[in-house]
């Protein structure tokens, strides 16, 4: 493959043209992206603890923990629950330090795509980039309507109201129109409600787990939580099982990837953002860890909490050991937390189609790459990634494993996108040069040892999650990749080959590298 002419440097049509915006961090962070072709566009308001706060809240233990904390009952139990958890958690720190060493390099908001396009040219950035593009908006699809059925178990609890797919679908059009209001008065607002989310979630996790424990009543035994293996999935082989089980945690340890696409509105963005995905995977993977144990050792009846009327598991944990007010109060707490999850991964899957629009790789890019004059945010891609997300969830009216479709979507689609920049990169070799956040000579190992994760994970999520398998219980989510992969490969030889445009880094030594052989 073969690098495209680069494309003159322009002002994205409604942006600030630099000599009017505020120059403090030039020296350092809007002098990369120029380096790299980009004309800097957005505010910079975001410091190293905002960033690490988006991450946090996408990752949200409250949101994928609680949201499939059912699910993870279903396939495998409490063992596959927790020892699953230390698993995924250990294999993604990995994955996301290694990814965390390319964002520095490369600390822009097309992140992912970007980063592949400067290591191995513009057909593994196509690749890249609706993969990426496809687990972002997924994982909007998947944390709104999680939130949506938690808003409906607690409007059952409060009013009576009956959670019919019909019903949680109205809430999830309401929850996706609130994150799109949101993100539309620009990124002091993300950062403000992301530093929150931080504070929210760990304050919410010790309440849950506080209050479980400090009530009256039995308690589940350490055998119980750590050894305990269920499955009624139709799954006979253990080991299958558990690994369909460990979909709760796969999916939770997503969206880590937003605080590079938050690089452009970050200052001193090449330590800062890889400093910000790793924090965040490791007090999330602490934070669900105490999270998981202390629900399972407060859960009183396994097939009650399974058969809940309420439709959410967790709800009828604590309906069992704290009475129905409790229950209520801790539901809100727990929504509050998936509103702000919610709120972080629209900003992150916003920048990503803004910047792949920029590069006019999306239908319609001239309008998804527009900024917003007076706030400086991407305001018309925030709400293209809120339309498509309606519609990956729209299947969820009519299928009940649906919203597991969603969900395995999302670490489909992502979890690949990871890994191609880690694999490009040990490509690359010695060629590659480190940036500031670096692993030193661990770079290597760690990058062989998340790139094998990453396929032998893609590989066993496209396999069936139940048996027998009908149209109910299919596992829809291979079928859509391979759309998307398909889709990908019909447009880049048709359209995206001969319009997507990245502009050449300035730099002479990367044109160096690229030209000694990494396309």
């Amino acid at each position: 493959m073969h690098l495209l002419p680069s494309p003159p440097l322009r002002h994205p049509r409604g942006s600030i043209p630099l000599s009017r915006r505020r120059t403090a961090a030039l020296p350092d962070d809007d002098a990369v992206l120029i380096a790299e072709g980009i004309t800097p566009a957005l505010a910079r308001k975001m410091g190293g603890f905002g960033n690490y706060a988006v991450s946090f809240s996408v990752i949200c233990v409250l949101a994928g923990g609680m949201t499939l904390f059912g699910f993870g009952l279903h396939n495998g139990g409490p063992a596959v629950m927790v020892w699953g958890w230390v698993g995924i958690f250990a294999m993604t720190l990995v994955l996301g330090a290694c990814l965390g060493e390319v964002t520095s390099v490369y600390p822009t908001s097309g992140a992912l795509y970007h980063m592949a396009h400067r290591l191995g040219g513009p057909g593994w950035a196509w690749l890249t980039g609706w993969l990426n593009l496809l687990g972002l908006v997924g994982a909007i699809a998947g944390i709104d309507y999680g939130a949506a059925s938690f808003i409906g178990a607690f409007a059952s609890l409060q009013w009576g109201f009956e959670p019919t797919p019909e019903n949680t679908m109205a809430i999830f059009v309401c929850v996706l129109f609130l994150h799109g209001l949101l993100n539309s008065f620009g990124v002091g607002l993300v950062d403000v409600l992301s530093k929150i989310s931080v504070w929210w979630q760990a304050g919410g996790v010790t309440l849950i787990v506080g209050t479980l424990f400090l009530a009256p009543g039995e308690r589940q035994s350490p055998a119980f939580v750590f050894t305990e293996y269920y499955n009624d999935s139709g799954i006979s082989n253990p080991l299958y099982g558990a690994g369909v089980g460990c979909l709760m945690a796969a999916y939770t340890f997503c969206g880590y990837d937003a605080s590079a696409h938050m690089a452009e509105e970050t200052t001193r963005a090449q330590k800062a953002a890889p400093w910000g995905m790793v924090h965040a995977i490791l007090w999330s993977g602490v934070a669900g860890f105490v999270l998981i144990v202390g629900m399972l050792f407060a859960m009183e009846s396994y097939a009650g909490t399974l058969d809940t009327a309420t439709g959410v598991p967790p709800a009828q944990i604590f309906i069992d050991v704290l009475g129905i007010g409790m229950a209520k109060a801790l539901l809100v707490v727990v929504i509050v937390a998936q509103l702000f999850c919610g709120n972080a991964e629209t900003a992150a899957a916003s920048r990503m189609a803004y910047a792949f629009s920029r590069n006019r790789a999306l239908p319609g890019w001239e309008t998804w790459s527009r900024v917003n004059a007076r706030t400086e945010n991407p305001t018309a891609a925030v709400w293209l990634c809120v339309g498509i997300a309606l519609v990956l969830a729209l299947p969820s009216l009519y299928s009940p494993t649906a919203y597991a479709a969603v969900t395995a979507i999302n670490v489909l689609g992502i979890t690949p996108a990871y890994a191609i920049p880690v694999f490009l990169r040990l490509r690359a070799g010695d060629k590659f040069q480190q940036g500031p956040w670096n692993l030193g000579r661990f770079s290597k190992p760690m990058g062989y040892v998340a790139v094998t994760y990453v396929v032998v994970l893609t590989v066993f999520f496209c396999l069936p999650q139940a048996y027998p398998m009908t149209t109910q219980s299919f596992n829809y989510a291979p079928l859509t990749l391979v759309v998307v992969l398909l889709f990908a490969w019909i447009s880049w030889i048709t359209t995206g080959r001969k319009h997507y445009a990245m502009p050449l880094p300035s730099s002479t030594a990367e044109d160096a590298v690229i030209a000694g052989g990494m396309v």
